[in-house]
């Protein structure tokens, strides 16, 4: 989320990181010190000093519950706030996550930056499934206060002994805020699920597990009309519905709670080519929609944001133009989806017509970084074959990452949406699965693929 002026006003930035440079550092600490001196809402009431600070923060990068957002004035790192995920043992209250930690340093104040910082933390939340969002903060925080209400946070209660600063018992208020209706709570990731027992691929049940993963079905545009491919082959195309639109709708209309629509002419071509058909899409879906395919620069990206599209899919642009990547992640959070097709564990790019030397992984990786909301994986030769999702690579991806993790390609028959929600309650970072071919063909139905994955 970024605000550039003209002249003498300054450029604001608010952007989740999970890395952090040496300079970076140095100016998170500076900015945590002045704060703390300050009175200014973080945890400590007097300067722990650099040293402890950086552990502090170099700590919080590697915690999977957490993510840390930091705030810039031109350029500089000037304030941080940190959005909670709640651990997977607390089921009960999964759709909750919490704002914690925010602060500007003195020095910084008065620009609007705590405000883009708090509404980057809701994009995010939003963006990964949550439903409400949590705070406290100290009584004589009054423009923090002040803020939280004017965002439309919802004052509940007040602990009359929140906090002892300087000798003096502080209240504490609370707040919270409903973020959306009906959206489907992701379960938290664990830092040792790379250590969790490997799931058995083979098996006809669903095994039981603590959350349900979402069902993206798949709309691939060639020429305006839906489409499906076989291994990625614009030649080898069967088309399944001339009526994108009602395409949409059929899918609303079967429970599925999110689309996943693909231009692939787009795709070849580097820029948007379907643009009728996807906005059909957009006029017929009561439910969010993700679209990838040619969309290379931030003009497109902001053409289709504000057109209605919920979450952007970048393919090639992550493995070509990274900075576009961060670029987008600070200006939109929580909408920028990564797209990673791989050949072999190679990632492919150009509509699968090039394969790079980069693995999956390491793009993975860096498109955490970078800050994208999800990784969509997509073993491309699986992809149109329905002989099952390619899970080895799924789980070994997820367990490198703290991002969600949709899995893509291969899937024909249920008992491959069983074995994925299998493994799902020992990796827990994959989020859901995008079908097509067999939902299109009616090897698995709309319903009983939702079941599966409930």
């Amino acid at each position: 989320m970024t605000t550039t002026g003209h002249d003498t006003r300054p450029d604001l930035v608010a952007e989740r990181v999970s890395v952090l440079s040496d300079d970076d550092m140095q100016s998170l600490c500076e900015a945590t010190n002045a704060a703390i001196l300050d009175g200014g809402g973080f945890g400590w009431v007097s300067s722990p000093g650099r040293r402890t600070l950086e552990q502090y923060f170099r700590g919080i990068l590697l915690v999977p519950e957490r993510v840390l957002f930091v705030g810039r004035l031109d350029g500089t790192i000037v304030g941080a706030t940190q959005l909670l995920r709640p651990p997977r043992n607390n089921e009960a209250q999964a759709m909750n996550a919490t704002l914690m930690h925010s602060y500007i340093a003195p020095y910084a104040r008065g620009h609007g930056l705590a405000r883009l910082m708090t509404e980057a933390v809701e994009d995010c939340a939003r963006g990964l499934g949550y439903q409400v969002l949590n705070l406290d903060v100290r009584e004589s925080q009054k423009a923090a206060i002040s803020l939280y209400k004017s965002l439309g946070y919802e004052h509940w209660g007040t602990h009359p002994h929140y906090a002892r600063v300087a000798g003096e018992v502080v209240g504490g208020f609370f707040f919270t805020k409903r973020l959306q209706d009906g959206a489907r709570p992701p379960a938290p990731r664990t830092e040792h699920a790379a250590a969790m027992p490997r799931p058995s691929h083979k098996t006809d049940k669903p095994v039981p597990s603590p959350r349900s993963l979402t069902l993206y079905p798949a709309i691939d545009l060639k020429d305006g009309v839906c489409v499906r491919l076989r291994r990625g082959e614009m030649d080898d195309a069967t088309v399944y519905s001339d009526d994108p639109g009602a395409q949409a709708r059929a899918w609303v209309a079967a429970g599925c709670r999110w689309l996943h629509v693909v231009d692939l002419n787009g795709a070849f071509a580097g820029r948007s080519v379907n643009e009728e058909a996807i906005e059909a899409i957009i006029d017929n879906a009561e439910v969010p929609v993700q679209l990838g395919g040619g969309i290379r620069d931030m003009a497109a990206i902001e053409r289709w944001l504000s057109a209605g599209i919920a979450r952007v899919i970048l393919g090639s642009a992550s493995v070509k133009n990274p900075d576009l990547v961060r670029e987008a992640c600070r200006a939109f959070p929580g909408r920028i989806v990564c797209g990673i097709d791989a050949r072999d564990g190679r990632v492919a790019t150009e509509g699968w017509a090039e394969v790079s030397d980069l693995s999956a992984t390491e793009l993975a990786l860096r498109m955490q970084d970078a800050g994208v909301t999800a990784i969509v994986f997509t073993e491309i030769a699986r992809d149109g074959m329905l002989t099952g999702l390619d899970i080895d690579q799924t789980c070994a991806l997820s367990a490198r990452l703290s991002t969600p993790v949709v899995a893509s390609g291969g899937v024909g028959r249920i008992e491959h949406l069983h074995a994925l929600r299998a493994a799902s309650a020992h990796f827990t970072g994959i989020e859901g699965v995008i079908v097509g071919r067999a939902l299109y063909d009616g090897r698995i139905e709309p319903r009983d693929a939702l079941a599966a994955l409930t």
